[in-house]
């Protein structure tokens, strides 16, 4: 993707991790249909050469929602289509750990692509809602079914029937962030939760990324795949690294 030019994106790539900002200063990096088409270009990226991923928005705003106009327009053909949800789960499907930095408003179908993302972080002024039903519509991105997973039924009902928000402490709680930082410390924070995932194994992260989304109970994969890592070099070298450095410091 280097020297691929984005309007709606800012896409910096890194040697473990590609960083993407939702860059539209105009509309509150509301998500339209050229950010969908360019988000799946970081996906195309992502699926060849597997990377974490980062993703946040431009401003102090994550995505205050989609773009209203465009979905104005759109009619029962574009919503069979699944424009945004069939990117969402894209995403939720890709290869590596993905994270959502989080700061101001991530809202409709800005909120559901952070829900999308396996961990988000929080600045103080992060706020997650799903208005939807006041605009006619539901939230048909991932929320209606992603969120009562993220954060149980209850809550999930409170944030799409009864249009509450859940800014960064509520989001804490419900346990739908990992953490609130300060603002300034926000992108710092993302990526030293990256590096830690970046210090593991990254076939080990990709089969349990795998294995953790896979529907209902899943002992069978659990084995297959913990039967891939333990014919690896990897797992060797870094477990005898591991012995070591315990037989050191018992001398």
């Amino acid at each position: 993707m280097s020297g691929t030019t984005h309007e709606t994106l800012l896409v910096e790539e890194r040697e473990d991790r590609v960083v993407v900002t939702l860059h539209r200063p105009e509309a509150r990096n509301a998500i339209s249909g050229l950010m969908i088409r360019e988000l799946h270009t970081v996906c195309d990226l992502l699926e060849r050469d597997p990377k974490l991923l980062l993703l946040t928005g431009h401003g102090g705003v994550f995505a205050g929602g989609a773009d209203i106009a465009e979905l104005l327009r759109r009619g029962r053909e574009e919503a069979l289509q699944g424009i945004n949800s069939r990117l969402f789960e894209r995403v939720r499907r890709l290869p590596m750990p993905t994270v959502a930095a989080v700061d101001g408003w991530a809202l409709g179908g800005g909120a559901e692509l952070s829900y999308a993302c396996d961990i988000r972080i929080a600045g103080p002024d992060a706020v997650f809602g799903n208005p939807e039903p006041g605009l006619g519509i539901l939230a048909a991105a991932g929320a209606c079914w992603r969120l009562p997973e993220l954060v149980g039924e209850s809550v999930a009902k409170q944030v799409l029937l009864a249009g509450r928000n859940l800014d960064a402490q509520a989001a804490l709680a419900a346990g739908l962030v990992i953490d609130v930082v300060p603002a300034e410390k926000l992108l710092d924070e993302a990526h030293a939760l990256l590096d830690r995932m970046a210090r593991s194994s990254a076939v080990a992260l990709r089969l349990t990324k795998l294995v953790v989304d896979a529907p209902g109970a899943h002992p069978v994969a659990d084995d297959l795949a913990q039967a891939v890592l333990f014919e690896g070099q990897d797992k060797q070298d870094r477990m005898t690294r591991f012995l070591e450095k315990k037989n050191r410091s018992k001398a």
